[in-house]
Formats: structure tokens, C-alpha cells, sequence
């Protein structure tokens, strides 16, 4: 099987670039699958994740001005798939263009769109003008616009589904992004949370609820692994008077040393397109608490079992709960031990084959 995947830069450390490193990875070197990425304006960069050496990595250089740009890639993706001539192409873009590689290509091929974001995440803000509004509603209409052309259409989790109106939808999670080495003993007095410093992922939130906890346990540290653009919300933790107590570090590779030392996770987005995080805190043996956003940690957590679900934006019921996990230490070994079992049906074992099982069924179609 010839596998085609088109997405943008595969050097970043966010979400895509983890999952497409498994993904592509597992096909290649435990399916079998002849496995080609074309990237764009990738170059010589170093990749952030592992990703095996049988891939085959196509990149595609543009520059000048939009039109011109715009087209320089077309030619180049035209040529570029002529070339490889895949069984199969999945497109991993979650821009407007990503949405039209159909109409672009004009190919027989079948071909399959992952859907990695939630239609929240596009908002930018809780107070999004009139014309935000109706920019965010027109890009959503070509957005289906340019689905329906796809032979189909994957999203992560069942609420997903609701997103779409569409004939060709499917559903199949995030893989596991490794196998944890060690489980946490939950006895170190952590707090932990990963991800960008993005609106959407709601730190303001988390640093909020966090002085809350300090009135009573001011001897706990919260710990926040994840790219900053700016220093938002350092400058916010001074406000609030907890600097002392949380520490911000950039994105690393060895995150799962980092799960494996926290006794919480905690996780203040408004909007996820699956919460990986989630499952990778849960295979560590660490209870997660959420905000209940859309989309993913529902699907995930199983509430007051394996973790717990706040209402979203409830920022005192979040302050709570984390209070709650940190007195009570049996409870955080108790929902760890569920945790782990959670985790264990994001195994790339259990859901890698789910998309062998799909392309092969696109192709005998």
C-alpha cells in the first residue's frame, strides 16, 4: 500500500506533528505501507518528534506574493502526486486550503481528510466582534463546501459529528503517542499542564483557579510545558501573586518524565481537538481534571472515575476539585489506577489499524 500524506511542516511540537510521527511511523514499520510525506516550506529543518527512516519526506518551496505563492504550490502538489501516484492520499491541513486538495487534483485517487481541530479553536477570543462572526461563518461554509468532496472525512471524537453535515464522516481517535516507562508514585506535590500558550488553551483560567489552591496549599507547584509567543501569562501570574509557585517551561521532548513526576494533571481549555495530553497524564498513572469543552475530554474521562469533568468556565468548581485530588491521596491512587486502564485503549495497537482498515476499504470500493 502506497500512502500519500499532505500537510504543511512537520517540525513543530504541537498535536498534528506528534500524531502524524506515530501514525506514519506504525504503518510503515509494522504494516508494511510505502509511506511519502509532502510538506511545504519545510527545508532543512530538524524535526521536533521521531519519525521512522523508511518515511519518504516531499517538500514544496513557495514564496512571493499570495497569488503567486498560492500558485507555486498547486504546481508543485500536482507534480508531486503524478509523481509518487499514491493508493491512498490524507490530507492533515487544517487551513481553508486543506479543504480543497480534491478540487486541486482533480485525482481518481481516494482520498481522506483528517479533521485534528475542533471548529472552537478557530475562536480567538470570548467576545468575538460582529464582523469575527461572520468571518468565522463564511469560512465554515467553504469549509463544507470543500468536505463534501472528499471520499471521507475523519474527526476525532463523537461530538466531532455534530460539527459536520456530512455523508462521509468518520470517527477514530488520536494513538497513543508512547509507551509509558514509569508510573507516577502521585506523592510529589505537582501540578502539571502542557500545551501552547494559545487563548484556547485557557491558562488564564488555570492561573486563576491555581491562586485559589495557594490559600490552602501553598507548598504545591503547578508546572506549564509549552510554546510561548509572549509572556502573557507570566506577567499575569505576578498579578495574581502565585510567581513563585508556577513554573513555565518550553516544549521537551521528554514530557513523559515530567507525567511520570506530577500527581495531577490539569487541563483549563476552552475548546481541544482531542486532549492527547489527557491520555498521555492517564498512561502515567495521573488523574486529569477538565473543564467539560468541546471537544475530546468527554470523550475521555470518564467523570469521578478515572478523572473529573468541570463544568467549562467554572473556574471556583475547578479550584475545588483540584483541592479535593491534592488532600486526598488515596483518591488520586485510585483514579490513577483507572487512568492507566483508560489509556490503554489509545494504544497505536488498538488504533492505527482502524485507518488500515479504512484506506483499503476506500480502495475496493
Amino acid at each position: 500500500m502506497k500512502l500519500l500524506y499532505i500537510t504543511n511542516q512537520i517540525c513543530g511540537s504541537g498535536g498534528l506533528e506528534r500524531v502524524l510521527s506515530i501514525k506514519a511511523s506504525y504503518l510503515a514499520e509494522q504494516l508494511g505501507y510505502e509511506v511519502h510525506i509532502i510538506t511545504l516550506n519545510q527545508g532543512n529543518k530538524k524535526l521536533f518528534y521521531d519519525f521512522s527512516d523508511k518515511l519518504i519526506y516531499h517538500d514544496i518551496e513557495i514564496s512571493g506574493n499570495y497569488v503567486s505563492s498560492f500558485l507555486q504550490y498547486l504546481r508543485g502538489l500536482k507534480k508531486k502526486v503524478k509523481t509518487i501516484n499514491p493508493d491512498v492520499i490524507s490530507v492533515c491541513d487544517d487551513g481553508l486550503k486543506g479543504f480543497y486538495v480534491p478540487y486541486f487534483l482533480g485525482t481518481k485517487t481516494p482520498i481522506i481528510y483528517e479533521r485534528h481541530a475542533s471548529k472552537n479553536i478557530i475562536k480567538t477570543s470570548d467576545n468575538a466582534s460582529f464582523l469575527q462572526k461572520l468571518k468565522l461563518k463564511l469560512i465554515f461554509s467553504l469549509m463544507h463546501i470543500g468536505a463534501r468532496k472528499y471520499d471521507a472525512f475523519v474527526v476525532l471524537t463523537n461530538y466531532n459529528l455534530s460539527e459536520w453535515d456530512l455523508d462521509n464522516l468518520k470517527v477514530i481517535p488520536n494513538p497513543l503517542s508512547f509507551k509509558a516507562q514509569k508510573i507516577s508514585s502521585l506523592k510529589n506535590k505537582k501540578v502539571i499542564s502542557v500545551g501552547s500558550h494559545h487563548f484556547q488553551k485557557g491558562f488564564d483560567r488555570l492561573l486563576k483557579s491555581w491562586k485559589n489552591v495557594l490559600e490552602k496549599h501553598d507548598d504545591w507547584i503547578l508546572e506549564i510545558y509549552g510554546r510561548a509567543d509572549t509572556n502573557i501569562y507570566q506577567e499575569m501570574a505576578y498579578e495574581l501573586g502565585i510567581e513563585n509557585s508556577v513554573r513555565f517551561h518550553p516544549p521537551i521532548k521528554n514530557i513523559q518524565e515530567k507525567y511520570a513526576e506530577a500527581s495531577v494533571y490539569a487541563m483549563s481549555s476552552r475548546s481541544e481537538g482531542f486532549g492527547m495530553v489527557l491520555i498521555e497524564a492517564m498512561a502515567h498513572g495521573v488523574p486529569c481534571i477538565s473543564f467539560d469543552c468541546p471537544c475530546g475530554p468527554k470523550d475521555i474521562i470518564t467523570h469521578e472515575k478515572d478523572g473529573f469533568l468541570i463544568p467549562n468556565g467554572d473556574i471556583e468548581a475547578f479550584s475545588r476539585t483540584l483541592i479535593e485530588l491534592i488532600e486526598d491521596q488515596s483518591l488520586r491512587e485510585l483514579m490513577g489506577k483507572e487512568a492507566v486502564k483508560k489509556s490503554e485503549h489509545y494504544v497505536p495497537e488498538s488504533v492505527v489499524p482502524n485507518w488500515d482498515v479504512l484506506f483499503r476499504s476506500l480502495i475496493t470500493k
